[in-house]
């Protein structure tokens, strides 16, 4: 995908990623006010939007929270303006106390939520199923499988909300989300941004007491309305096959049955649900009716086959429903073509040529001799250098590390082994809350700059209010960078931030709310922070300490586009006594062996230049490339 694609106000198609195609349709559909905050699998909604925003007239944020994001768009979709937002699905559990209200005062705007769920758990800390949301909320939700779909489905989500006054929920998962495809594109026919005057909405949006009684009673009515209207949806699709046997699915799922039946060569009756709340039950009751045996595929929980169940019951027939209730299908991890044809062919008895138990053994015994990747931090991220200030500083100290999420996460990994744990975002100050009047241990909370502003604010009022004795490192590098180095409100200015947006200092925050023990140090000045960590662990009081330098990936960005040079180190290998500590220990891509002497080598294209390893040497062997003197490597 191009940005020239995005953009173009042609009709046509274009080769783009799903999330892009979401965007695509956001454009067309005349969006006014965007809002995320970022996550994957939906991080490419917001760059996208970000990237394009120069071109049209919708008014683009990246919010504290998820939660604050959906506000942002439900406030302005109240005043009668269309909106979107996306986030994974562990960000609508920020936003589920907006979300579920939402679905008792409606809106007015058509409001789009793409919500994202991530099978296998690639980017989240915990598989969760999304669609119970929908029908939690009272808020109706759509599934598409492919990017084409997705832009038409997001464009007539607009429309069933602005239609049935209340937000639509679009469900995605990883799969659905970073797939690509080619795309229709419609013409992008826009109306001029123009403010609006409360007065004439003419709205009120409130819920409580006898109110919150009737609104609860006018989604039920909703609910109805929406269950006909979604009876005789083009997104609900039959593929009329041979037999008795049939398949229900949804999304990336039915991607997979279509390309599974055609590997075992078998033509099953195949129900396609786009709308997977309210489920169209009159479709799927004359979908079921001729068959004696279906199967459902769906990812994650049982939501489907449990509703397919429960009509098959209250419809009196009889039809065998075969899936995760049959152990032919797992709840856990996600599903590809080998995984639902191997349970077909199950099934259905059709022979199974993909051989995909005897594939998967192989590929095993393959990697049994194969030396482990662990996730690691790039070369010259601040994080390795605070981690090791902090393994410093606390040798001979009995600790408790209560990690968050962020990059800083993969300190859990080897080498450092070092997480007691890791809940979700902000959760460090609140677990710390609770073990620092229990345990004898030093307890140490650890959070990063945006999940600062994301959900550690609380956390940090109340350690400060219950005087409690914990230990919390910010670790500020300028953006979110475990997601794409989108811009936070700590971002410095010129470094992307939006104009007229104002930095907010972390350390001014933390003063604000009554820290006393604060200080903010650079993250490159290992040996130098040791002895302030030890500080900040002997204080009584909750103490912070800020870590501040810049992701390096970022860092180095703005270096090249600014014409500044990055100068790798080298080893001096007449003073590397080949203890290896700076591989074991410190960890940096940078830093191999040399196949000659097994000796330290630093890899000049890969090195940051941070120097941090400089200072853990005890040898003294690693300087700058263009430091002089006898046996030190010269710049080439």
């Amino acid at each position: 995908m191009a940005l020239s694609d995005i953009i173009n106000p042609k009709s046509g198609q274009a080769f783009m990623m799903c999330n892009e195609a979401i965007v695509r349709a956001g454009i067309e559909s005349d969006v006014k006010v965007v809002s995320f905050y970022p996550g994957a699998p939906t991080s490419e909604i917001l760059d996208t939007f970000g990237a394009a925003q120069a071109h049209f007239d919708y008014h683009f944020s990246i919010a504290t929270n998820e939660k604050v994001a959906l506000e942002t768009v439900a406030g302005a979709s109240m005043a009668g303006f269309r909106t979107l937002t996306s986030m994974k699905s562990v960000g609508l559990n920020v936003a589920a106390d907006a979300f579920f209200s939402l679905g008792y005062t409606g809106t007015k705007g058509g409001m789009v939520v793409v919500v994202a769920d991530d099978p296998h758990c690639h980017s989240s800390q915990s598989e969760e199923d999304g669609r119970f949301f929908g029908p939690g909320a009272y808020i109706p939700m759509m599934e598409p499988a492919d990017p084409s779909e997705a832009r038409r489905m997001v464009m007539h989500a607009f429309e069933v909300s602005e239609r049935h006054r209340v937000p639509v929920l679009v469900r995605t998962t990883t799969r659905v989300n970073h797939q690509s495809g080619i795309v229709r594109l419609g013409p992008v026919k826009r109306k001029a941004f123009k403010k609006a005057k409360w007065s004439e909405v003419g709205e009120t949006y409130f819920t409580v007491g006898e109110i919150a009684r009737r609104n609860k009673l006018k989604a039920l009515e909703r609910a109805a309305a929406l269950q006909n209207e979604f009876e005789d949806s083009a997104f609900n699709v039959v593929t009329k096959g041979k037999g008795d046997f049939g398949i229900i699915t949804s999304g990336v799922g039915y991607c997979y049955a279509v390309d599974a039946g055609r590997a075992l060569k078998i033509k099953p009756h195949i129900l396609k649900l786009g709308t997977t709340y309210p489920l169209p039950e009159k479709k799927i009751t004359a979908f079921l009716k001729p068959l004696k045996r279906v199967a459902v595929v769906e990812e994650l929980s049982p939501y489907l086959e449990h509703a397919v169940k429960r009509i098959i019951h209250d419809q009196g027939l009889a039809v065998a429903v075969m899936g995760k209730g049959t152990g032919h299908f797992s709840e856990a991890l996600e599903y590809n073509v080998s995984i639902v044809a191997q349970a077909l062919a199950a099934m259905t008895g059709a022979d199974n040529p993909l051989e995909y138990e005897t594939i998967l053994k192989r590929a095993n015994d393959l990697k049994s001799v194969l030396p482990d990747r662990i996730p690691i931090f790039c070369a010259g991220c601040p994080h390795r250098a605070t981690l090791r200030a902090i393994q410093q500083a606390i040798k001979g100290r009995n600790v408790i590390y209560n990690n968050d999420i962020g990059c800083y996460s993969m300190a859990f990994f080897p080498p450092l082994n070092f997480s007691d744990s890791m809940l979700c975002m902000g959760a460090s100050l609140g677990l710390s809350a609770g073990m620092a009047p229990v345990l004898e241990d030093s307890v140490m909370a650890m959070v990063g700059d945006s999940t600062f502003f994301h959900a550690a604010l609380p956390g940090l009022v109340n350690a400060v209010y219950q005087n409690l004795n914990i230990t919390i490192f910010i670790l500020d590098n300028e953006v979110t960078a475990m997601t794409g180095q989108q811009v936070h409100m700590g971002t410095p200015e010129g470094r992307g931030m939006p104009p007229g947006k104002k930095r907010i200092m972390i350390e001014e925050v933390c003063r604000a709310i009554g820290v006393e023990h604060l200080k903010v140090v650079d993250a490159y000045d290992v040996k130098g922070n040791v002895a302030l960590i030890k500080a900040a662990l002997d204080f009584q009081g909750p103490a912070v300490i800020v870590f501040r330098r810049s992701c390096a990936l970022h860092g180095d960005r703005i270096k090249r586009r600014s014409g500044v040079p990055i100068i790798p180190n080298a080893v001096d290998k007449a003073a590397c006594q080949k203890p290896h500590a700076c591989i074991r220990e410190f960890y940096c891509p940078a830093i191999t062996f040399d196949a000659d002497d097994r000796a330290a080598r630093i890899q000049p294209e890969t090195c940051d230049g941070c120097g941090v390893c400089a200072q853990i040497c005890r040898f003294g062997a690693i300087h700058p490339v263009s430091a002089k003197g006898p046996g030190k490597e010269k710049k080439k």
